[in-house]
């Protein structure tokens, strides 16, 4: 380590230091600074890396994924460096590196498990050089950050070239997925569900793969899981799902979560079909890249999500589940795992427009809210600054709302006098001051 290195760590970590007295998380702040100081800082740091580097990408699930990945590694006695708070840009990218060294500046890992946003691989790759990178989907997600889909998949596809000896992981039930996969000309293995699981009406969801990312004609579904992910082919080049090498049968899903692979049957102890794939997704990397896998159960048991991601509190008796929801198919597959809770319960819908999340918030009308007219819906509480333009978006399908912009109010109100069952739904900015809410209402009983 060079003393300009040294520098840049020792400065990083005192920034990332005053910034959590001040009460922010610091995270991004520290990464800028290390960089400033040394351009040079994340290569130094990752080439450290004893064995492997993996990185996920991906439109949803990118941070429970890399968190499932970084706790089966370390359920192996591997020392793991993970950006495990989410801050997935390069900022964020470097400080997961900085502030894991040690007090001589120099890092003692085994593996790094890094999340990265799609737009951020272009600047990440040609310096982080992964052995794996998991890519756990494409959907359409903010259009004035990501603009149209081509656009993040042209991304991904440049940034992949930058990187020619790593291994792709991908959801081979996503033929974006795929299409991108097969172009870059790298080395790649595919996870899917082999099995119809749902009776999907074609046209109920906005589907980005209708026509073939490889001619532009018409697919042919078989079956879909949920957007575009299902059982495809093209009806004129021959494009379609490939021989899946990691297929999980056996599906079960509702109050928990259950399917096969590799002849091993895998139990969930949460809700919601969309982390089945990451489950088949960690479990895909892992056990290609030789990880021994006799634990993985064992580390299912204990995992919780955490970061917002369906993560649990009980609060004066009240159950809630908090989970992000920031796009058309992220949402449409909350609105399932809420409804596949039978018992009464009460939803809260945080949206904001910050830039993280997105200015423009069009995207809620490519979402199934009729589906929360059931009578198991007891209420509905729209939150946030475009708390409005959701409330609207429910009127246009007969649902009613309450109108609580500040969050903590509209969660004590249903606290007090509501089912006792309840789901916060909330979009990125919304995430992490929500789950500061409810951690410290939660420590107040």
């Amino acid at each position: 380590m060079t003393l300009r290195g040294k520098i840049a760590v020792k400065t990083a970590k005192l920034v990332a230091k005053i910034c959590l007295k001040m009460g922010r998380q610091g995270v991004t702040w520290a990464g800028l600074v290390a960089r400033k100081i040394e351009p040079k800082i994340l290569k130094i740091l990752s080439d450290q890396v004893r064995e492997k580097v993996y990185i996920v990408c991906g439109t949803n699930g990118k941070t429970t994924t890399n968190n499932m990945l970084c706790t089966t590694l370390q359920n192996r006695g591997k020392k793991v460096i993970c950006n495990k708070t989410g801050s997935n840009m390069l900022n964020g990218v470097v400080s997961a590196f900085v502030l894991a060294t040690n007090d001589d500046c120099t890092i003692d890992a085994d593996y790094a498990c890094i999340e990265i946003d799609e737009v951020s691989t272009k600047r990440v790759l040609p310096t982080l050089k992964p052995d794996y990178m998991v890519l756990t989907n494409i959907f359409r997600d903010q259009l004035d950050r990501y603009g149209e889909i081509d656009i993040t998949i042209d991304i991904l596809g440049n940034a992949i070239k930058m990187a020619p000896d790593m291994t792709l992981v991908i959801n081979g039930d996503d033929p974006l997925s795929l299409s991108l996969a097969e172009k870059s000309g790298n080395r790649y293995i595919t996870y899917g569900i082999s099995e119809k699981v749902f009776d999907a009406d074609e046209d109920a969801e906005i589907r980005e793969g209708r026509f073939c990312a490889m001619c532009g004609a018409k697919m042919h579904y078989r079956y879909y899981h949920y957007s575009q992910l299902g059982d495809y082919e093209c009806t004129s080049c021959g494009f379609k799902r490939p021989k899946i090498d990691y297929p999980a049968t056996g599906i079960e899903c509702g109050d928990h979560l259950a399917f096969t692979v590799d002849g091993k049957k895998i139990n969930a102890n949460y809700k919601g079909f969309y982390n089945i794939y990451n489950i088949l997704a960690v479990y895909a990397v892992a056990e290609n890249s030789g990880v021994d896998m006799d634990g993985f159960q064992n580390m299912l048991d204990h995992f919780t999500p955490e970061n917002g991601r369906s993560e649990h509190f009980n609060i004066n008796g009240t159950d809630i589940e908090l989970n992000l929801a920031k796009n058309p198919a992220g949402f449409n597959q909350n609105i399932n795992a809420v409804m596949a809770d039978d018992k009464d319960k009460d939803v809260i819908i945080l949206i904001n427009d910050r830039d993280q999340d997105g200015n423009d918030v069009s995207w809620l009308w490519d979402v199934d809210f009729d589906r929360f007219g059931e009578d198991s819906i007891k209420s509905i509480t729209v939150s946030g600054i475009r708390c409005q333009d959701m409330r609207l978006r429910l009127k246009y399908v007969d649902i009613p709302s309450t109108l609580e912009p500040n969050i903590e109010t509209a969660i004590r109100n249903k606290i007090a006098d509501g089912v006792k069952n309840l789901y916060v739904l909330v979009n990125y900015t919304g995430l992490y001051s929500t789950r500061n809410i409810l951690k410290r209402m939660e420590g107040e009983q």
